[in-house]
């Protein structure tokens, strides 16, 4: 009896052990728990990954701690040195792999739905249907159309797979955070909305990829709104075209759509792509330039101009005059 219990401990403690040393140093494995998943299933998929010695003193192991059924299904990152003890908490804390998903400023709703889904985080028309679902969007406490603007582009950590609910509360949440109470009572001085900051601020995320230029440019913007000047910002245009061949023309200014703002004075009727915070900031706190018109220069920035005169004398150099010479595209 005495030998039958030293085996019976030595078995166990065998069992209790890491399948491989951790002085070895052995790679990890990246573990799928699927949905639904009984204990017994677990522990066989653990023992066939060689991340267990034993499934049938896992399995008791796991009874012991009253684990059944309260394993979190997911992805697990596990390493062979680590004790059946160690995997178990892992399991039981539900602490799956998380993978980083970068979302940079200036996205649409539909360009995030690609990202996420190149990830293989959720289902993009899953996430486009709730984005633009109405009851979905009040229970975040939003008054929009869309959640067009309201997705923070910031990088976010997400287990895999996750549900398109999550994300997106996950960035309307984020953007909760980052406006804080200094934006909230600013945006009150000036007596605009959120939706019109968001809408002001995504028009200015796209006008310009150069952070130093943005409260200039919603300077410009400003500006016109106090005169009653339309704003024509070709990528309200942009956003409202049914279709988007790459190059805007000139029958393209003339489009009924409400977010062409060469016809339609004032806002768009909401954002055109999701701003990060330098533009919100920008919207916020314009220079206190006269200018009411900028031109491409062609190499990232502008030239900003406060008369019509110096404006025209702008296009002709940066844009009409390389146009003759042929350097630069047509488009």
């Amino acid at each position: 009896m005495v030998a039958l219990g030293v085996v019976a401990y030595q078995t166990i403690r065998w069992a209790e052990g890491p399948a491989i040393p951790a002085e070895a140093h052995p790679p990890s494995k990246v573990v799928v728990i699927p949905d639904g998943s009984t204990f017994q299933h677990v522990a066989s998929l653990l023992e066939r990954e060689e991340l267990i010695k034993s499934r049938f003193f896992f399995v008791l192991f796991g009874k012991s701690q009253s684990a059944d059924r309260k394993v979190h299904a997911g992805e697990y990152e596990l390493n062979p040195g680590m004790t059946p003890a160690d995997i178990l908490s892992k399991l039981l804390n539900g602490q799956v792999l998380l993978h980083p998903l970068t979302i940079p400023e200036g996205l649409t709703i539909a360009q995030i739905a690609d990202v996420v889904s190149q990830q293989g985080l959720t289902d993009p028309v899953e996430f486009l249907r709730l984005a633009k679902d109405q009851a979905f969007i009040a229970s975040l406490g939003i008054k929009a159309e869309t959640l067009e603007g309201y997705l923070y582009p910031d990088t976010y950590k997400f287990p895999r797979p996750i549900k398109a609910r999550e994300v997106l509360v996950a960035m309307v949440e984020q953007l909760r955070q980052v406006v804080g109470s200094d934006l909230l009572a600013r945006m009150q001085e000036l007596k605009m909305t959120m939706h019109e900051v968001l809408t002001l601020a995504s028009v200015i995320e796209k006008e310009t990829g150069s952070g130093g230029e943005r409260p200039e440019i919603s300077a410009v913007f400003h500006n016109r709104l106090k005169k009653h000047i339309p704003l024509q910002s070709d990528p309200t245009v942009i956003y409202g075209l049914p279709a988007f061949d790459g190059n805007l023309h000139k029958k393209d200014l003339s489009s009924p759509s409400p977010y062409n703002t060469y016809r339609v004075q004032g806002l768009p009727p909401g954002p055109i792509a999701n701003p990060g915070i330098q533009a919100i900031r920008a919207t916020l706190y314009p220079s206190d330039s006269h200018s009411l018109y900028f031109v491409s220069r062609n190499d990232g920035t502008h030239q900003f101009s406060a008369t019509l005169i110096e404006h025209n004398q702008a296009v002709e150099k940066y844009q009409k005059r390389p146009f003759r010479r042929g350097s630069l595209p047509r488009t």
